[in-house]
């Protein structure tokens, strides 16, 4: 596909809290996220939210900065005030949601950029040796009906096919929406759309309430919006242990960052 958005300029983001930060910001684990996108980035963000020792996880956020690996970290609280405000929002608005929202809208607050690329901080991909961000940049800018660009979820394939209507040479067309990684045009979702609700949209888990990910798919859905999915890339979603003693040993968090990254064949 022709590079028609040469232009176009994308914000990576990865957010981190309590329970994963050190995966995330200790080692080289966020580097390796980084450089497996293969794509350049025009600014690199972490988004801190929910921790216990604010100054230690500032302490190495900053390392970070240093090293260049990232350009900015933002404390999450510091912005939520100004986002709700900003989409019409308060916290009742989640109906138990929030946590699993918040940081997701402050960053779509916050970009500056014509495309926000988004990774929970328990989502990564391997590397494919495929830019498959600047050809969803071109396809999303084609066709106003695409709103976002999945990539392929842990690999299954057939289960995208199987929800897909529509398929091109490198992409499916789909209903629906995940949080885990998402790449997105950032001036509609700017916009006041995360009010509406859509009876499809409720496979969504109940503990989540009306998290941001149920928003978006209800709004999507309502208005005949899709996503595409690259054929040829695949993220992965696997939750962190939860061993909180283990959790304190920081040769623990290295070895499960390099054991996530050596996974093999998944996306087979």
């Amino acid at each position: 596909m022709g590079n028609i958005n040469s232009n176009c300029r994308v914000t990576f983001e990865i957010k981190v809290y309590e329970n994963d930060w050190k995966y995330i910001l200790m080692g080289d684990f966020l580097e390796k996220i980084i450089s497996n996108c293969n794509h350049f980035f025009f600014k690199k963000v972490v988004y801190i939210n929910n921790v216990n020792n604010l100054k230690e996880v500032l302490k190495y956020a900053k390392i970070k900065v240093d090293e260049g690996v990232i350009d900015e970290f933002y404390i999450v609280d510091d912005y939520a005030e100004s986002a709700l405000k900003h989409f019409d929002l308060d916290e009742n608005s989640f109906n138990g949601g929030y946590n699993y929202s918040i940081s997701e809208l402050v960053g779509i607050y916050l970009c500056e950029t014509d495309f926000l690329l988004h990774f929970s901080s328990d989502s990564f991909m391997l590397n494919s040796d495929f830019d498959w961000i600047s050809d969803s940049v071109n396809m999303l800018s084609l066709n106003e009906e695409y709103l976002v660009a999945n990539p392929i979820w842990n690999g299954k394939i057939e289960e995208v096919e199987a929800e897909s209507f529509f398929e091109s040479d490198n992409f499916f067309v789909s209903f629906g929406f995940s949080d885990q990684c998402y790449l997105i045009k950032v001036k509609q979702f700017k916009d006041k759309i995360y009010n509406q609700t859509n009876k499809d949209s409720e496979r969504y888990p109940e503990y989540g309430g009306e998290l941001f990910e149920k928003k978006v798919d209800s709004f999507m859905r309502n208005n005949n919006l899709f996503r595409i999915i690259p054929k040829y890339v695949s993220y992965f979603h696997i939750n962190y242990p939860r061993n909180l003693f283990l959790y304190s040993f920081n040769a623990y968090v290295y070895y499960i960052v390099k054991k996530r990254l050596n996974i093999k064949g998944m996306n087979k």
